[in-house]
């Protein structure tokens, strides 16, 4: 009896331990599916632990929530993304934007900035699945921070106070002529050119303004109301 209940005990750990073994871990990243979208605003809700794809800047500015990629396509094609194009992407989240930018539009260069380094470790997956080589790179940065100033083409989906905070940076930073899009939410008083509506998604554009015109002008009006 001592032999056969010994046995039965082996047998019922070993069960355990390869159950155990091939399990997937709970933290495990998936790709993302089609129904899926982008990011809020350099960010997703995480703690401020730094994490094993690199650090935590920070505390978030926003829950991640990704765009809808009808939403993307319409975003980078109101902005007549194109190869002449560098598109920077702030608040990147798992990568599609600058991906797509390149991938569809066939700009020069894209580049994805991200407060949250699960968010960079997800966008380096998919955009070495995307096959586009080197024309993209994901930084895990403060997108308040981080340098913008050779962008043609700058995408967002922030909050509404997030986007009048961070339009004196693009302001001060971005060359007249860039194009600026945002996903659901519009910059204050300051007018968009375009507003488009997408299967129940909301597009704005703009351009900045060269200094001295009344479009300028409005556009600071509105940054100083932050």
């Amino acid at each position: 009896m001592k032999t056969q209940r010994l046995s039965y005990l082996l047998a019922l750990a070993l069960c355990f331990n390869g159950c155990y073994a091939t399990a997937p871990s709970i933290g495990q990243a998936q790709q993302p599916s089609a129904q899926q979208s982008k990011p809020v605003a350099g960010a997703s809700a995480a703690s401020n632990e730094s994490t094993s794809g690199g650090k935590q800047l920070r505390q978030p500015d926003v829950v991640y929530v990704p765009t809808p990629y009808e939403a993307v396509d319409a975003m980078l094609k109101v902005a007549k993304v194109a190869k002449n194009d560098v598109v920077y992407d702030l608040g990147s989240g798992d990568g599609r934007i600058p991906i797509m930018a390149v991938q569809k539009y066939n700009a020069a260069r894209a580049v994805g900035i991200d407060i949250n380094p699960e968010r960079i470790k997800e966008a380096e997956v998919n955009l070495k699945t995307a096959g586009v080589g080197d024309r993209v790179r994901f930084l895990n940065e403060d997108l308040f921070e981080a340098n913008i100033g050779d962008a043609t083409v700058v995408t967002l989906y922030l909050l509404p106070s997030l986007n009048l905070k961070l339009l004196p940076k693009l302001l001060a930073e971005l060359k007249p002529g860039t194009r600026i899009v945002s996903h659901a939410f519009d910059m204050g008083s300051w007018k968009p050119q375009q507003t488009l509506k997408v299967n129940g998604n909301t597009v704005y554009f703009w351009t900045i303004p060269a200094k001295g015109t009344p479009e300028y002008n409005a556009a600071a009006e509105a940054a100083n109301k932050t």
